[in-house]
């Protein structure tokens, strides 16, 4: 079967340039090539076309050739078979590919590589009532500034840092086996183009030394457990000019005596008197903004749920208050004295003599019971 026009092939015109040339073969390459595409044959061939117009069409004297005779002016040969080497072979674009695949490609890391400093996190404890209403405070935190004794370049005063010469000051080596090729960072300079003969020996070369640094807070009203706050540019600094990272504050409520949170709304347990249970009347319910009077019903059953409408916590993103739910738990005394154990025996008899009307609970469990057995 005859050959397809090299150019056809690529999807250039003629007169192509080699950058647009290289830039089609990489994009077909990279489409046909087995690795993406096992097992298939015809992904194969059409890989070993590609491969083939672009060995032709990046030489300059098979490319004039082909140009003047078209097929008959190649070398048959020489077709497909060129070697991995050289300024503009296959070999060299074929590294760009795999640079583009595994994150890398040439051109890309002309000097050091720079990267941005880690995030650092700041575990900030706090109360439930500050973190209702909100407040602000100070933290110390671990920081990096410029030594100044060698004023940032980790070099000894007198001395300065040299190119490094395993990897001529880019920061990166690219090694290739075969076909191949990976950039990675510089062993020998890790990264940073510069080797120090003679490192500062306020820094150990370095060109940083660590202190604590004072931030301001400001904590937001409602605020959240394990809500986290960010500060700009306060994490680790960069490397090679490389921007900071940020640092999180991370909130942790402490445990509170008398509420317990959930989301925007607070609960607690009230605990009352038998008495107060049974004939109602007024109390006083706690809330984080001081004490409300309450009034409960006679009859109040231990477990009952009363509802405080606005009293719990506006959160960060609320737009109103949550509320403060009261589970009531009624105390039973202790402790007591002949008298009371008297008073209790002739209520209790009291209260039997008069039948099911004073214990509506104990007549629906009894039923129950019975419906079971039967």
């Amino acid at each position: 079967m005859a050959k397809r026009d090299f150019y056809e092939v690529l999807g250039v015109a003629k007169g192509a340039t080699e950058d647009e040339i290289k830039k089609a073969y990489r994009k077909l390459a990279m489409k046909y090539h087995p690795d993406r595409n096992p097992d298939s044959k015809d992904a194969e061939e059409k890989f070993k076309e590609v491969k083939e117009a672009y060995e032709m069409l990046t030489n300059p004297e098979k490319r004039e050739a082909y140009d003047r005779y078209g097929h008959a002016g190649v070398d048959p040969n020489m077709g497909g078979g060129g070697g991995f080497g050289g300024a503009g072979g296959f070999g060299d674009a074929f590294g760009d590919i795999f640079g583009d695949i595994f994150g890398g490609g040439r051109g890309r890391s002309q000097g050091p590589q720079v990267y941005r400093g880690a995030d650092l996190r700041y575990n900030l404890e706090i109360t439930l009532e500050q973190a209702a209403h909100g407040f602000d405070t100070t933290i110390r935190v671990p920081s990096w500034d410029k030594c100044d004794t060698c004023h940032g370049s980790g070099a000894k005063p007198g001395t300065s840092p040299v190119t490094c010469s395993t990897c001529a000051g880019h920061g990166q080596v690219r090694m290739q086996q075969g076909f191949f090729s990976i950039q990675q960072t510089c062993p020998k300079c890790h990264g940073t183009g510069k080797i120090i003969p003679e490192p500062c020996a306020a820094c150990a070369g370095q060109g940083r030394i660590k202190r604590n640094k004072t931030l301001e807070v400001k904590i937001p009203v409602g605020i959240d457990n394990g809500m986290r706050i960010r500060s700009s540019g306060n994490g680790e600094p960069g490397t090679n000019g490389g921007p900071a990272g940020d640092l999180y504050v991370e909130i942790h409520i402490k445990a509170h005596p008398v509420f317990q949170r959930e989301g925007d709304d607070l609960h607690c347990e009230m605990p009352i008197s038998f008495a107060k249970a049974a004939l109602g009347g007024e109390i006083e319910v706690p809330t984080l903004s001081g004490k409300v009077a309450f009034t409960i019903p006679e009859g109040t059953q231990s477990g009952k749920t009363f509802r405080l409408k606005g009293k719990g916590i506006k959160g960060v993103r609320s737009g109103f208050a949550g509320d403060l739910f009261c589970h009531v738990a009624v105390e039973t005394p202790v402790k007591l004295t002949e008298k009371q154990k008297d008073l209790l025996r002739e209520f209790e008899k009291s209260t039997t003599e008069g039948g099911n009307k004073h214990s509506p609970q104990t007549k629906t469990w009894r039923d129950k019971v019975k419906d079971f057995f039967e």
